[in-house]
């Protein structure tokens, strides 16, 4: 019988890693490594191969199949407050403007601006389309009678965790499924 992962190039076979609890790293961006690291990790003794693809990889004297699914030997505590970036403030708000909701042509907005005494902190900035940005201006949201939708905090990574949990990405592979717990309904 024909199976479609006979046929992958190896570079589309990446391993799902999971953590020592058999949870995702992470969900948003997905923990996926490349088909080299994970079977680099798998020499190394560093992972346990929880499933496989069906497609192989052949050197002179080996053939290995490549794994699918990896879970990590050790446990990673995971960082409890992430990172203040452009990505990880869009994902706090959910890839939305806070002001008007729209989800397109996104940028960050200093809630007290800077020319003001505002700061570049997680309690200051959201995300905010481009056409909201420039219509509140250098006001801060009652003076452009412009209020906002979430008050900004200080996420933790697990909060982030959580709001990945509601953006799949478009490809997961058959065997990810039972590691994955999604918002929304998988399509095989």
């Amino acid at each position: 019988m024909f199976h479609p992962d006979l046929m992958r190039h190896p570079d589309s076979c990446p391993s799902l890693v999971l953590n020592a609890d058999y949870t995702p790293l992470s969900y948003y961006p997905l923990s996926i490594w490349p088909w080299q690291t994970a079977v680099k990790a798998v020499f190394l003794d560093r992972v346990d191969i929880v499933s496989y693809y069906e497609r192989e990889v052949r050197s002179p004297s080996h053939s290995f199949r490549l794994p699918s699914v990896i879970a990590l030997k050790q446990y990673v505590r995971p960082s409890q407050f992430p990172a203040f970036t452009r990505f990880n403030l869009f994902l706090r708000d959910r890839f939305a403007c806070q002001y008007c909701g729209h989800p397109r042509d996104l940028t960050f907005d200093h809630v007290v601006p800077r020319a003001q005494g505002g700061r570049t902190t997680w309690e200051n900035v959201v995300t905010a389309c481009a056409p909201c940005n420039l219509r509140k201006g250098g006001r801060t949201p009652k003076q452009a009678a412009m209020p906002l939708h979430v008050a900004p905090i200080r996420p933790t990574s697990w909060q982030l965790q959580e709001h990945g949990r509601s953006f799949p990405p478009n490809y997961l592979h058959e065997t990810w499924h039972d590691w994955l717990y999604w918002d929304v309904e998988l399509e095989a």
